[in-house]
């Protein structure tokens, strides 16, 4: 990658572009995939990076680039964090491609916090506006305009057009566009049934799901190469300012170098399948960090748990579509039930945290899940909890300290029914739903299960606790007769 040097500042060119649009659902997601397969058939290696928490667009794009995307969140990452992602993860790569979310500006207060323009600014990134043209001509020039005056800040770079009916309509509205706004239009992709991709409740359905992933980003891609001028898009990646390389040299909190590791690592297991698939790539990197060894598994189909495991970690996903398979695979359920009483660690996130409850019902039946914590599980048709989050940990929450905030987000469309009036509650919730409003999450021995994901870059001390907790377990899980799991006071 080149590079500029000053005697103070280092500074480092990383050619990139954001992916935004005025409002959600314009076509971003799908002119990303096909942008960042279409870049790649081209000889150019691509990193992708979404912006905001998101497992489905960010699994997407790792297929449709063939590199690991990453997450930029300016709720949960400092702006140090945030430049360090992007300069760390794209040393390797040509270009850098951001995909937004919701609309430009939306954010979570009128000042646009965490919004793709926070993102924008934070990293210096020009913008390409994807607009969708849908019954709109010259129309559409005062809208972008709107858009570059509105915070000035933020660079407009260029225009794409999407759902675009016939070769007038583009004309019009590409002759306002450059006119008025003295922004290049650089591709308008047309009305297409085709051009899109099934989605859910939660969102798109995820890639691991669709055996056609791979043909229905190749078509993307054939589209954009004809109908985009990906060399001036290239020319405007290349066009950003460099960063400034005190931001990588100062920046994350979690240290990535490779360092001596000791030879008594504790083994956590990843349970990551169908089932289970929403895991921040962070998040893993940093438990190996902290000193473990990963070890994947798949609930749908593992006969058992590994029997060497010194922790669980049981992301979120979609356990209410598989819970038939899930319940099938009753010894693989028992096996977590029983290893959690001896003490294992288990961390659990939203998906992970429906799993460990007695049963899911959905529209199919109810089904018979791990039993290990006292509440079932029932699926509904609005969202629960959508959103960020802020906690506060309960006092018997060892896995956090009590004073520390634990920023996050949730995603369901559940909600936990009876729950036994004696649990130990994970967290307070200062914002956000999580299981009622007033709490989220529950503490159970070694275990802490909670509908809330966070993001290792925003939460580092969380990997380190768990690498100690199963080091811990490791440590004294042939003792014999021994207490293994941890008081609220440990």
């Amino acid at each position: 990658m080149p590079q500029e040097n000053s005697n103070q500042n280092k500074r480092i060119a990383v050619p990139r572009l954001v992916i935004g649009a005025p409002q959600g659902r314009s076509g971003k997601t799908t002119l990303t995939l096909g942008l960042l397969r279409a870049l790649t058939r081209r000889g150019i290696r691509v990193q992708p990076f979404k912006k905001g928490p998101d497992y489905i667009d960010a699994g997407w794009h790792t297929t449709a680039a063939g590199v690991t995307c990453r997450n930029l969140d300016s709720f949960f990452m400092s702006g140090t964090d945030i430049c360090s992602s992007l300069i760390r993860n794209t040393a390797e790569a040509s270009l850098a491609i951001i995909e937004g979310s919701m609309g430009l500006y939306d954010g979570t207060d009128m000042a646009g916090s965490s919004s793709t323009a926070e993102v924008a600014k934070i990293t210096q990134t020009p913008v390409i506006l994807v607009v969708d043209a849908t019954r709109m001509t010259r129309s559409a020039a005062a809208m972008v305009m709107g858009y570059q005056q509105f915070d000035p800040e933020v660079k407009i770079a260029a225009v794409i057009l999407n759902k675009v009916a016939r070769p007038r309509h583009q004309k019009t509205a590409t002759e306002a566009i450059e006119r008025f706004c003295n922004v290049p239009v650089i591709g308008a992709i047309p009305k297409d049934a085709s051009l899109t991709i099934p989605d859910r409740h939660l969102g798109l359905v995820t890639n691991r799901e669709l055996a056609a992933a791979d043909e229905i980003i190749d078509y993307l891609a054939q589209v954009i190469s004809e109908h985009v001028d990906l060399s001036k898009l290239v020319e405007l990646a290349y066009d950003a300012p460099a960063l400034n390389c005190s931001h990588f040299a100062g920046g994350s909190k979690i240290n990535f170098a490779l360092r001596k590791k000791p030879l008594n690592m504790p083994k956590i297991g990843i349970i990551k399948d169908q089932s289970f698939s929403f895991y921040y790539p962070e998040n893993l990197e940093t438990l190996i960090d902290s000193g473990a060894i990963l070890e994947y598994i798949d609930s749908l189909n593992s006969p058992g748990l590994p029997p060497d495991l010194d922790g669980l970690y049981i992301g979120g996903g979609f356990p209410e579509v598989f819970a038939g398979e899930l319940e099938k695979n009753r010894t693989f359920r028992e096996d977590i039930r029983l290893a959690a009483e001896q003490g294992l660690p288990i961390y659990a996130e939203c998906g992970g945290l429906m799993y460990l409850g007695r049963s899911i019902s959905t529209a199919e039946g109810k089904f018979e899940m791990v039993g290990l914590l006292p509440f079932d599980v029932t699926m509904t048709a609005k969202p629960q909890g959508h959103g960020y989050t802020i906690l506060k940990p309960c006092a018997g929450n060892f896995w956090f300290d009590q004073n520390q905030q634990i920023k996050g987000h949730e995603f369901h469309n559940s909600k936990v029914i009876n729950l036994a009036s004696d649990v130990s509650y994970a967290y307070e919730v200062q914002k956000g739903y999580g299981l009622n409003g007033k709490y989220d999450g529950i503490c159970y021995k070694n275990v802490l299960a909670a509908y809330n994901h966070i993001h290792a870059l925003g939460c580092p001390a969380w990997a380190q606790r768990f690498v100690q907790l199963a080091q811990r377990y490791k440590d004294t899980k042939w003792t014999g007769g021994q207490s293994l799991y941890c008081s609220s006071t440990a």
